[in-house]
């Protein structure tokens, strides 16, 4: 399973040349009917959302070489980890500023979290990720692999992790795998 921020699922596909994929956030809106996981929790909630991001965790635990991609929530309840961890699972770690700069790219109004916050785009992002951060960090180092864009920037060279590809990201995570089998 990969875990991270939403903005995170690209790299999740370039695996997929090896692995079927699917994003649990994907499969919780076609059970629910909604379009965006921000339309459900305008509708039902952020605990009708987990509920149902549990079941779907449970009903994906099964399969075998399958690359399932959480959103960040994803990490909070135990009993996710429960069924997470039946498989190898990778945080791909990027950090907050990265993640702000491409969630202030697109906007905040599909990140139901983050749509109530003050201020521009980048500066709503970054606060509340930064909070959520907080609240998640020590779940996040549950994950078998870790795979740090800042990491990978170091290994090449770069100032910066505004460069590093999904394709880099995937090399790095199947070589964090190859760690641990």
């Amino acid at each position: 399973m990969i875990l991270g921020h939403r903005t995170d699922h690209h790299s999740s596909q370039v695996l997929t040349s090896t692995f079927s994929w699917s994003s649990s956030d994907t499969l919780v809106e076609q059970d629910v009917g909604v379009t965006t996981v921000a339309e459900l929790f305008q509708i039902y909630g952020e605990d009708f959302f987990r509920d149902k991001e549990t079941k779907a965790l449970e009903k994906l635990s099964g399969v075998h070489r399958y690359v399932v991609s959480t959103g960040g929530g994803a990490v909070i309840r135990d009993e996710n980890w429960t069924y997470m961890g039946k498989g190898i699972s990778v945080w791909l770690d990027v950090p907050l500023e990265e993640l702000a700069r491409r969630i202030a790219a697109v906007g905040t109004k599909t990140r139901p979290l983050l749509v109530n916050e003050q201020g521009d785009a980048y500066t709503k992002a970054f606060r509340r990720l930064s909070a959520l951060f907080e609240q998640r960090y020590k779940a996040y180092e549950n994950a078998s692999a870790r795979v740090s864009l800042e990491n990978i920037a170091a290994k090449l060279g770069y100032k910066d992790v505004s460069n590093i590809t999904p394709a880099m990201i995937a090399i790095e995570a199947i070589e964090q795998i190859g760690h641990i089998l």
